[in-house]
């Protein structure tokens, strides 16, 4: 649970930073590993790094298709699209197991958002 908390905060303090493509599997495996011990883990810090920098590509994704007048992946309310701990996790864990090690993050998310944020219909 703090660890949980820990990510949500962290999230709201590390700054933007372009990340490498992550697996759900990594980036559940260190998530889960750390338990009480999170606060003390570098882990806490990447994990918090890939969400942000996977939310800010997704975010340019949809503002480029939306300029360009494609349809979007997702429909976020005018204050933007908050995520928290427990979102990112739910993210990550609604990937079945037998794709984790094939999805990204990123691609976790996206599949997030859309769900939780659909467009209208035309």
């Amino acid at each position: 649970m703090k660890f949980r908390l820990l990510l949500g905060l962290a999230l709201v303090a590390v700054p933007l930073s372009a990340a490498a493509a992550m697996p759900v599997s990594t980036f559940l495996a260190k998530a889960e590993k750390k338990g009480p011990l999170a606060m003390f883990s570098g882990d806490l810090k990447l994990l918090a790094k890939q969400v942000r920098a996977d939310a800010a590509q997704i975010r340019e994704e949809r503002l480029a298709a939306k300029a360009a007048g494609k349809r979007t992946a997702f429909c976020p309310p005018s204050g933007g699209a908050k995520l928290t701990d427990k979102d990112i996790l739910a993210a990550m864990e609604a990937v079945p197991a037998a794709e984790r090690s094939r999805t990204s993050t990123k691609d976790a998310l996206r599949a997030f958002l859309a769900r939780h944020h659909p467009c209208p219909t035309a």
